[in-house]
């Protein structure tokens, strides 16, 4: 059945990567709006996040930012084919404007490890695959439950060269050992973390469970770190690539700090195209004991 599985979902990849990115936003934009028509979970999460996240905005502004959200993440889902499955030359095409490019050369001086910090902003398959053309490369990766689906997927995202990294110990150890060599490591910053290492943050005013594996890497390295996002064109003209400096105290011995650090590193991005973020995630989910869950307020 898991083979079966695997043929059927690349197969469809394959299929979809034949569009055009105008084709495939369009189609992307066209599920999203329907995914809010039809009142779906996605976009019960969307519309909990960004009234919990911006309270600063009207009822009327948060309801048309969860609709833009939802549009921008079925974009962001049918350009994955294309970023999978296009020739790398094509996909890189797609950068049509770069800011902040000078800020890699400046960070890396002197031999220094880097880390590029990647929110779920914009496009960041595209964002990855810009970078493993210019750099020695490794991404932290979560596996997915199908593990013939682990194999394409690295494949994929390695053509250029990089190197997948399991989020797991041995993983640690391999992005220390990558840093210390001078090379750069690309990283989610944004997800809820699971396991021990974590602590507890401040994320646009709520406290959540946050990832310290930034916090460590800098520290046992003396890694520099950046913010990167491929931000989307209107009208399927293609991609902005930004790279912007990171909040002061990513490397701080105090992990809660480093941690607050952060999240306001990834808010500050998002604030810059809040509708391009996927909102669609439970970030919040996580938060410290008595806390209610805003996503199912009984528990």
């Amino acid at each position: 059945m898991s083979r079966l599985k695997y043929v059927l979902i690349t197969g469809a990849l394959r299929l979809a990567s034949l569009l055009s990115l105008r084709a495939a936003q369009a189609i992307g934009r066209w599920l999203g709006s329907l995914a809010w028509l039809l009142g779906t979970g996605a976009r019960k999460v969307t519309e909990i996040n960004v009234r919990a996240c911006l309270p600063e905005l009207s009822s009327s502004d948060q309801a048309s930012l969860s609709r833009q959200s939802l549009a921008h993440t079925g974009m962001a889902a049918l350009e994955i084919p294309l970023m999978w499955e296009w020739p790398v030359e094509r996909c890189l095409g797609l950068v049509r404007e770069t800011v902040g490019l000078e800020l890699i050369d400046k960070a890396r001086a002197n031999g220094r490890g880097l880390i590029l910090l990647a929110p779920h902003l914009g496009n960041w398959e595209l964002a990855g695959l810009f970078f493993s053309s210019r750099y020695n490369m490794a991404a932290l990766y979560s596996p997915p439950d199908l593990p013939e689906f682990e194999q394409y997927m690295i494949r994929v995202r390695g053509r250029l060269g990089s190197e997948l990294v399991r989020g797991d110990r041995r993983g640690l150890l391999r992005m220390m050992s990558i840093l210390k060599e001078g090379e750069v490591v690309g990283i989610l910053p944004d997800q809820s973390p699971r396991g021990k290492t974590n602590v507890y943050a401040p994320f646009f005013g709520h406290t959540v469970r946050t990832m310290t594996l930034v916090n460590k890497l800098l520290r046992k390295t003396g890694a520099a770190a950046l913010l990167t996002y491929a931000e989307r064109l209107p009208d399927g003209q293609g991609f902005k690539l930004v790279v912007s400096e990171a909040e002061n105290g990513l490397d701080t011995d105090d992990p809660e700090a480093a941690a607050a650090a952060l999240n306001l590193t990834v808010e500050k991005a998002v604030r810059m195209a809040p509708e391009q973020y996927q909102w669609e995630y439970k970030r919040l989910r996580h938060q410290p004991d008595g806390c209610p869950n805003p996503y199912n307020p009984e528990r």
